[in-house]
């Protein structure tokens, strides 16, 4: 019997050490998890003139590391997933509005910009509109309450949306045989314009794609567009040119020429969703020096490149993730990559120094 009781005292000292323990740390942990990154190096913020920005994913903004570096480094944030219908809906239409909510909140407290990303796009059509059961008008009418009441809740926190992704096929330039196109006719493009343009009067409105740089059938179906939409008085405020691009390729005078003849239209420019591949081939297994510094001056390149657009025309420049492992490409293309400005650990790389110089430099 007395060794039972010894025990038992033995367990409640041993408790009430560990809370004690506990107690003390508390700060010291949390100083841990969160470094202040800013006495690491510049962040990106302090010395851009137009807001830098990252594609996020809001369940990462509960790790210290991942939201310290975030709202440290950038001034703009892009939904990675949540804003698209898929995530803004439910499979019975339904609005889930809690993720996006939450990292709306998370730009407003650290004074980030928010781009959405994005209104209609073919891969991410929920089932309850990819199967509606209505006639066409009824179809098109849930599509203009989607947006009106999307775009209509962010009213005051988003300042920019792409109103629809990806619109054209590959090496053809034709449009999409989407949901959209069947059910809405091929002018359905400018009416998704209206709708947002009648849902924010002063919200800013982009067409983003990619592959516009390298496949002329798709970057002449998208000046098309644009001219046409122009044309006709339907608003549209800007370009995504989603920079999926490797170390090496598409050329940089490609590049400045897709840029140029947005410029001449009048529209801004994003740099949507800027990601560079140094393992495009599969021949490396982990990241070299030479590959690391051939993709900062690819950076640096851009950057420049961006700089030297009128400043009427430079909107953001986003990158398609924080660090590496993040990556979608590294499921995509199923090669080991490193395409983003920082690695595992949350260190900035040399790309980031380019990024820098770019900035410093021009």
């Amino acid at each position: 019997m007395g060794v039972i009781i010894n025990c038992k005292h033995l367990r409640l000292f041993l408790f009430l050490l560990w809370a004690i323990l506990a107690l003390s740390c508390k700060d010291n942990t949390v100083a841990v998890q969160e470094p202040e990154p800013s006495s690491e190096y510049t962040p990106l913020r302090s010395v851009a003139p137009f807001p830098v920005g990252v594609a996020l994913q809001s369940n990462r903004l509960s790790s210290g590391p991942h939201s310290q570096v975030v709202r440290t480094v950038f001034s703009s944030v892009t939904a990675e997933y949540e804003m698209k219908m898929r995530h803004l809906t439910d499979p019975s239409g339904n609005y889930v509005w809690g993720p996006t909510d939450a990292l709306v909140a998370f730009a407003k407290e650290y004074d980030m910009q928010v781009h959405g990303h994005t209104l209609v796009w073919h891969q991410s059509t929920p089932s309850w509109l990819e199967n509606f059961s209505g006639t066409d008008a009824e179809f098109e009418d849930a599509v203009e309450d989607y947006i009106t009441n999307v775009v209509g809740r962010y009213k005051d926190d988003v300042v920019s949306w792409d109103v629809i992704n990806e619109a054209f096929e590959d090496g053809s330039g034709a449009l999409r045989n989407s949901v959209f196109r069947r059910r809405m006719g091929p002018d359905y493009i400018a009416r998704l314009f209206q709708y947002a343009r009648n849902a924010d009067p002063d919200v800013l409105l982009f067409y983003n794609d990619y592959g516009t740089i390298w496949d002329a059938a798709k970057r002449d179906a998208m000046f098309s567009m644009i001219d046409d939409l122009q044309t006709r008085g339907i608003p549209i405020d800007g370009i995504g040119l989603q920079m999926h691009i490797t170390y090496n390729t598409p050329s940089l005078n490609n590049i400045v020429a897709v840029m140029d003849a947005i410029v001449q239209r009048g529209l801004l420019i994003h740099i949507s969703e800027m990601d560079v591949r140094v393992n495009p081939q599969g021949d490396l297994s982990e990241l070299t020096t030479g590959r690391s510094e051939l993709q900062k001056q690819r950076v640096k390149d851009i950057v420049m490149a961006f700089m030297d657009l009128p400043e009427a025309n430079q909107f953001a420049i986003t990158w398609w993730g924080l660090r590496d492992p993040e990556s979608w490409l590294i499921d995509f293309w199923g090669n080991p990559e490193w395409g983003l400005l920082f690695d595992a650990e949350y260190r900035p790389k040399p790309a980031y120094d380019g990024f820098l110089e770019a900035l410093t430099e021009n």
